[in-house]
């Protein structure tokens, strides 16, 4: 069952990535960028964590996923902040 879930959460954060990076496309609002590029980094967080609590149990990949999700949160505070500043 939780495998279900894991595999849930990387498919939305899959999909919102792709609907934010489509829409930027259309209206070049760098927000939609910085949030678009987030979610990329989320979605492939929640893939590690299906890959580190599923597929591979006996191998520790917290330090990787937490240093995705990291990234990932770093892309959106530069891009809220670079934005405001312009």
């Amino acid at each position: 069952m939780s495998s279900l879930i894991y595999g849930l959460c990387a498919v939305t954060s899959a999909v919102c990535a792709g609907l934010l990076l489509a829409a930027y496309r259309l209206e070049w609002y760098r927000l939609l960028l910085w949030s678009g590029l987030c979610f990329v980094g989320l979605a492939a967080n929640n893939v590690i964590l299906l890959l580190d609590k599923v597929v591979l149990p006996d191998v520790d990949l917290s330090a990787l996923r937490l240093f995705v999700a990291l990234i990932a949160m770093s892309i959106l505070l530069f891009g809220l902040i670079w934005d405001t500043e312009s």
